[in-house]
């Protein structure tokens, strides 16, 4: 009788933490696309609008937010982690398009 409950709780055991790793697998790959499908928003964004040769090649937190329904700690973090996306070294809170806001010429290193 023991070792049919102990053999109940280890199945048990070994099914809930297969489930945990599942669902937190599911969360992860969820919060990735997320982050993929914003960042992406706002590349999209940043890309239309500092195209034209008279545009301004950079562009501050509270447009990108307000132009992209995200707030602004949300710009701050994904322009801080998309490799396309730079931040002004001159002025706080100001990004760009990597090769286009900030060139190679202008800091020495390839874009």
């Amino acid at each position: 009788m023991s070792d049919e409950v102990f053999q109940g709780v280890i199945i048990g055991a070994v099914g809930g933490a297969a489930a945990g790793l599942v669902l937190w697998l599911i969360e992860r790959l969820n919060q990735y696309e997320m982050e993929w499908r914003e960042r992406r928003r706002i590349r999209n964004w940043l890309d239309k609008v500092t195209a034209p040769d008279n545009a301004k090649k950079w562009r501050n937190t509270r447009a990108i937010a307000s132009y992209t329904n995200l707030t602004e700690d949300r710009v701050r973090f994904l322009c801080s982690i998309d490799p396309k996306i730079v931040q002004s070294s001159g002025e706080n809170e100001t990004w760009g398009m990597n090769g286009r806001a900030r060139d190679e010429n202008s800091i020495g290193i390839k874009s």
